[in-house]
């Protein structure tokens, strides 16, 4: 077989295969050679260390080892009939395949995927999968961006995931890295001028100097090989505002059009999804208005106030969304920093969406994601927060008395007021769930939240090195300090009971509280693809009003009644209310009114 790999600045080129080395010959700036075999690496000058391929899709004995030949077509695929989902409309799934279940292997992630679907999820987000040194880690240190990471289950096992999730309707969205590289198996400027610069987690790549246009090949090739050959239906793309590019045409809107063209061959829809921390538009305007064209992007902005209106936190980042109307201006016009003062950055932020014409599937909404959880010192959920002491409070569908499982009478959910329970925490997680379910917005799920997990979601990593393992566990306490947690407060990223405590816990989906709750995303969901005013992603059309503690939320002809505060509330419909869809907390509604205790929400129809 051929073996190749682009070596600009070198004069000599060997690649062993099996144990044996053998010359390679230069065309212009890549070199090749036929040798027959299954393991190999290159080496570079005289230098005998032998080094994995840039473009490997296979590393069995980790990233510091050789490469192993990898053939795509070898696998067979039962997905033909598979035509893909279009983004709008769906609901997305995160999940890391580490810590998904007890195995933290695809396979044993197929076993959960049942609970997916009963769920009402359509797309399932997966965390980076590339390969990384060692064996437990969030994926964001990849260092060979083609080859699957082997502890997972390797290239097969992603492709087993990917057919199985296929099978049962769920598209995959992949979580791919090319803002940087992993601090442990980066090798790649050994072989050209792969990096320039540097960001906030390590070298940078080389988008727009000198040999830059391999170097962008690389990334293209990349992202079409994991939509073509591993039959993934989209990327989610990791903080796209470290990608520094000063050419006319950026890599992003580069990207947009091979995909697009890709999509066409293939025949399904292929998605593209930014994280940003830019606030700008300009990522999901299409092309002919001057934008990047991708699919669509996440809204901080949309969880800060969130998190802050049901959590009271106003540290950090979140103190300007402590605004009197920080919630009802975000879900209005997605971002708060809009070209506004940003007194967490010390300067104005962001671009306003044109709402006119910028429909609201384009953003993703959440109450969790991966960072968000996993960048607080202790990696606790939203549902520590909100809800300390336990869960409480029932659901009510309808006016029937019953949660959303179906269940009734005494005991069919935590009373408030027993012991270990909060009904207001469990109010709240409600309440937010509601919100981010019934907005114009793509929701977003952070896997466990459906039932209020309580495990945490820790920051883990396990790099064999001593040093490198010492230099992230003691790079982790400085970063905390700043903001006030101390040493014993901040896990330790390389103990393997850190990994263990962040593994989700599926028995507790069944328990008391976290049943109900999952009940009622259940509803929500289906209610969400059940009515067209709930997946209607027309942002003129969306309309809120809020006043002290209360909001409503205006979708056609269904209202979104909540009441955030401690005091019981009463919230205009701006119309005659016919029938109570869904409600918690004891919630109700007549007339032209919805009457809210503490912590609670309708959803009505009004006529």
């Amino acid at each position: 077989m051929s073996f190749r790999v682009w070596a600009p600045g070198h004069e000599r080129v060997r690649v062993r295969v099996d144990g044996v080395d053998h010359e390679m010959t230069r065309d212009g700036q890549w070199w090749h050679s036929l040798a027959t075999g299954t393991d190999y690496a290159f080496l570079l000058g005289d230098d005998d260390k032998a080094l994995p391929d840039p473009r490997s899709l296979w590393q069995p004995a980790g990233v510091h080892e050789p490469s192993r030949v990898y053939d795509h077509d070898a696998y067979t695929w039962t997905d033909q009939s598979w035509t893909g989902r279009a983004l709008p409309g769906g609901v997305i799934y995160e999940l890391h395949i580490g810590t998904f279940t007890p195995e933290g292997t695809f396979d044993a992630a197929i076993g959960k995927l049942d609970h997916l679907v009963e769920l009402g999820v359509t797309f399932v987000e997966v965390m980076p999968v590339n390969a990384f040194d060692g064996v437990a880690g969030w994926g964001y240190d990849g260092v060979l961006w083609g080859a699957v990471h082997e502890p997972y289950g390797g290239p097969d096992g992603f492709k087993r995931f990917v057919d199985a999730c296929h099978r049962r309707g769920l598209a995959v969205l992949l979580d791919v890295v090319y803002n940087h590289l992993g601090p442990s198996g980066a090798y790649l400027d050994r072989f050209g001028p792969y990096f320039a610069g540097r960001n906030d987690w390590g070298p940078g790549l080389n988008l727009d100097g000198e040999g830059s246009d391999e170097v962008r090949r690389y990334v293209l090739d990349n992202a079409l090989g994991w939509l073509r050959d591993f039959h993934v239906d989209g990327l989610r793309l990791d903080a796209v505002h470290a990608l520094n590019d000063r050419r006319a045409t950026h890599l992003l809107e580069e990207l947009a059009v091979e995909v697009e063209a890709l999509s066409a061959a293939v025949r399904r829809p292929l998605t593209l999804i930014a994280e940003s921390d830019l606030n700008d538009p300009k990522l999901v305007t299409a092309r002919e208005a001057g934008g990047y064209g991708l699919t669509a992007q996440w809204s901080d902005d949309l969880h800060h106030a969130l998190h802050v209106a049901l959590s009271g936190e106003t540290s950090g980042y979140y103190a300007d969304f402590g605004a009197p109307d920080a919630l009802a201006r975000t879900l209005r016009e997605v971002f708060f920093h809009a070209g506004t003062w940003s007194s967490f950055r010390g300067r104005r932020h962001g671009r306003p969406v044109d709402t006119r014409k910028i429909p609201g599937h384009r953003f993703l909404a959440y109450l969790a994601n991966h960072d968000q959880i996993g960048n607080r010192a202790t990696g606790d959920r939203l549902s520590a927060t909100v809800s300390q002491g336990g869960l409480g409070a029932c659901l009510q569908a309808g006016s029937g008395g019953r949660t959303p499982g179906g269940q009734s009478g005494p005991g069919a959910c935590p009373q408030a007021g027993s012991e270990g329970h909060t009904p207001r925490g469990y109010g709240l997680l409600a309440c937010g769930a509601a919100i981010v379910f019934c907005s114009p917005y793509t929701p977003m799920i952070f896997m466990g939240e459906e039932w209020a997990a309580s495990t945490p979601w820790q920051f883990f990593a396990s790099f064999p090195d001593p040093e490198l393992a010492e230099a992230v566990r003691t790079g982790r306490r400085r970063e905390f300090a700043r903001h006030g947690w101390g040493d014993a407060e901040v896990p330790d990223p390389l103990d393997p009971a850190t990994v263990e405590r962040s593994r989700l816990n599926w028995a507790e989906a069944a328990e008391p509280g976290h049943r109900e709750l999952l009940a009622l995303y259940r509803s929500l969901i289906a209610l969400r693809r059940g009515r067209p005013e709930l997946a209607d992603s027309r942002l003129d059309r969306f309309e809120v009003r809020a006043e002290d503690s209360w909001l409503v939320l205006r979708r056609g002809v269904l209202r979104l009644a909540c009441n955030l505060g401690s005091e019981k509330a009463t919230a205009p419909l701006a119309g005659q209310a016919r029938q109570v869809l869904l409600q918690s907390g004891g919630a109700t509604a007549s007339g032209t009114v919805a009457t809210l205790p503490p912590a609670s929400f309708a959803l009505v129809e009004v006529g």
